[in-house]
């Protein structure tokens, strides 16, 4: 059974086309504020692809999401969008109000939750969310600018410095104004996810376009970097959503 999994975010939307769970097409694109519009484009190919379900993570709001789902009408299969929920498959939220958690948090921690173990689940995106957990308990988390936000941020503050997309690559002092921009930036990212694993045993694992990078400075925490760690909770949302 072929089954297409959406996931719309605030700058991109990226989907896969899976086949009895193996993954047989994938791709992102930038949807310049406009994930309808996009969506509509790829309608004809996944008209012919003979799909027989869909499962979606949106974090637009109710009209946008809408619009989304009169599209999707025109493949006549059924479409589900994911929901956070105060408890699901066992998984209990640990927001006060469960809406306002980000549903790709929410799908992120579902992937990987299980009985005996802790997890610090981090997403390298947009920002940088960190989503704790202790058993089937979501322990809440935090979000953080990511590198390049807070490169920007400096950026419009800071008059006569121009800085480049160089690499973001180690944590010395830098020798100058643009290395120690950028080793600055890493090093208080690194510092906050290193006092948060020393507050207590948990397996780390890292997703989204940075999670190699920010690997690559916590090797003594032994992470683990899954690159469709939300397809994964999507699909056991889909998995455990009740029949009619």
């Amino acid at each position: 059974m072929k089954s297409l999994w959406l996931d719309i975010g605030n700058t991109r939307l990226k989907y896969w086309i899976t086949e009895n769970q193996q993954i047989i097409e994938h791709a992102a694109e930038l949807h310049l504020q406009s994930p309808a519009d996009l969506l509509l484009g790829l309608i004809q190919h996944f008209k012919h692809q003979g799909l027989h379900r869909i499962g979606i993570s949106s974090v637009l709001d109710t009209e946008n999401n809408q619009r989304i789902q009169q599209i999707l009408k025109w493949l006549e299969i059924p479409v589900i969008f994911a929901k956070v929920h105060t408890e699901y498959a066992g998984l209990q939220c640990g927001y006060d109000v469960p809406s306002q958690l980000g549903i790709d948090r929410w799908l992120q921690v579902l992937a990987v939750a299980e009985e005996k173990e802790n997890y610090c689940i981090i997403g390298c995106g947009t920002a940088l969310t960190i989503d704790l957990t202790k058993g089937k308990q979501h322990l809440g988390g935090y979000i953080l600018p990511n590198l390049y936000l807070q490169r920007d941020a400096l950026i419009q503050n800071t008059k006569g410095i121009k800085i480049p997309d160089s690499a973001f690559d180690n944590l010395n002092p830098g020798n100058n104004t643009v290395d120690a921009v950028h080793h600055g930036i890493l090093l208080g990212l690194i510092s906050t996810i290193e006092n948060i694993m020393q507050q207590s045993p948990k397996k780390l694992l890292l997703t989204g376009g940075d999670a190699s990078l920010f690997a690559k400075f916590l090797q003594k925490y032994q992470p683990t970097v899954e690159t469709d760690l939300l397809l994964k909770g999507l699909q056991q949302y889909i998995a455990h959503y009740p029949k009619d």
